[in-house]
Formats: structure tokens, C-alpha cells, sequence
């Protein structure tokens, strides 16, 4: 498979979705169309769409309902409407006409306000997959994206997960993300046999619960 076809988020999902062990920590994810995404919302209450293909959080937007008020943030802009509808149309001049994902929106574990989640890399060398980093990244103040190239800052796991949840969580939770990530690796050798690195991007929520928000075919 080309690696330009691999840069589909929808294809890398779909793979960890056929495997029982993992699926169960992806959260739920579908095509962007209104029609999904107003059943979403009606279910979560909160989603995060992103473009099928992209990175460094581009194009990454959270969108929320409340009441009958729905609203969306791009960046630190929020903007809000009183209908579904007008909504929508406004979306649609910022996300273009990109294909995008929705994804049911997890309240990430934060510190002072502010999101963390952790970005997991490893290389095969020699057909053995090596942990090359565990990292947390706290988002920029004001800001619900946590990528480094928007102003993130980069911590240890331990310090993130100490921080944001509780010193308890340290261990157990960098064991879990290890073993998935471990699962995740040997899932993803077996359907593309040509990959030799991959960054897992892991979210903890406020319940100390992993999710698996994305896998980085080529990660940074």
C-alpha cells in the first residue's frame, strides 16, 4: 500500500478497529457528513472532526451542544449559533472542502485547565519494534490542541500523568499505554509489512480511562 494512502486516518482506524484486543479504546468515529454529525452530537454532546488526511493538528476543530446551542472552536476562536443548521453552514467555509472524520470528543485529564495527552514512538530495527519515547504534551493556554508545533509544551509522562490525574496512575498507566502500543505495533507490521516507524497519540480522560486517538505513519 502507498504510504500517501496510508496517510488516511480513516485507513489506520479502521485496521485497529478489526482487532478486538485494541478496538474497545478507539473512540468513536465516523465520515463527516451533517447527518453524522448531528446524530453524534445528539449522543456525546462533544466531538473533534479532523481532516482524513493531515497533521500537526491542522484543521483540527471541537464542536459542542449544549442545550440548543451549538458551537464550535477553531484554533482559540469559538464561535456559537442557536441552530444546527447555521452552524453547519458556517463550518463548512472553515473546514473547506476537505474530507474530514468526526470523532467523539473525550474530556481529557488537564492541568490548570489545560488538556495533556502523550505521543508514544517507536522504530523496528531489525524486525523488533524499540520504544524510542513516552511524552506528555500540555496544550498552549486558551488552546484544546496539544501538538508542539502549536505552541504545546512537552513533559514526561510521568510528569503528565502525575500532574493531571494522580501519582498512583504514574506506572499503571505507562505499562498500559506500553502494552498497547506493543499490540498496536505487531497489528499494524502484519497489514503494512514496509512500515518501520509510528507514533501512537494516547489521551487519558478525567477518569485516569486510555483512548486511542491516532496513529502517525510518519511521526515528527
Amino acid at each position: 500500500m502507498e504510504m500517501r494512502q496510508l496517510a488516511s486516518k480513516w485507513i489506520k482506524t479502521e485496521v485497529l478497529l478489526s482487532d478486538s484486543r485494541v478496538a474497545g479504546y478507539i473512540p468513536a468515529t465516523r465520515f463527516y457528513n451533517t447527518s453524522n454529525l448531528f446524530h453524534m452530537l445528539n449522543q456525546f454532546g462533544f466531538v473533534v472532526i479532523k481532516p482524513v488526511v493531515g497533521g500537526g493538528g491542522a484543521g483540527v476543530i471541537k464542536i459542542t451542544k449544549e442545550g440548543h446551542t451549538y458551537s464550535y472552536t477553531n484554533m482559540d476562536k469559538k464561535s456559537s449559533f442557536a441552530g444546527f443548521d447555521a452552524m453547519v453552514r458556517s463550518l463548512s467555509t472553515v473546514k473547506k472542502k476537505r474530507a474530514y472524520l468526526i470523532q467523539r470528543g473525550i474530556r481529557l485529564a488537564t492541568i490548570e485547565g489545560r488538556p495533556i495527552d502523550y505521543r508514544v514512538k517507536v522504530v523496528r530495527t531489525n524486525g523488533v519494534w524499540e520504544f524510542r519515547s513516552m511524552v506528555g504534551r500540555l496544550a498552549r493556554k486558551g488552546l484544546f490542541i496539544t501538538n508542539l508545533c502549536k505552541g504545546g509544551t512537552m513533559m514526561t509522562a510521568a510528569q503528565g500523568i502525575g500532574q493531571s490525574l494522580s501519582e498512583r496512575f504514574v506506572q499503571p498507566k505507562k505499562n498500559e499505554m506500553r502494552d498497547l502500543t506493543n499490540i498496536c505495533a505487531s497489528i499494524f507490521e502484519m497489514n503494512f509489512p514496509e512500515l518501520d516507524k509510528l507514533g501512537f497519540d494516547y489521551g487519558l480522560d478525567e477518569m485516569g480511562q486510555i483512548w486511542i486517538f491516532e496513529v502517525n505513519t510518519r511521526p515528527q
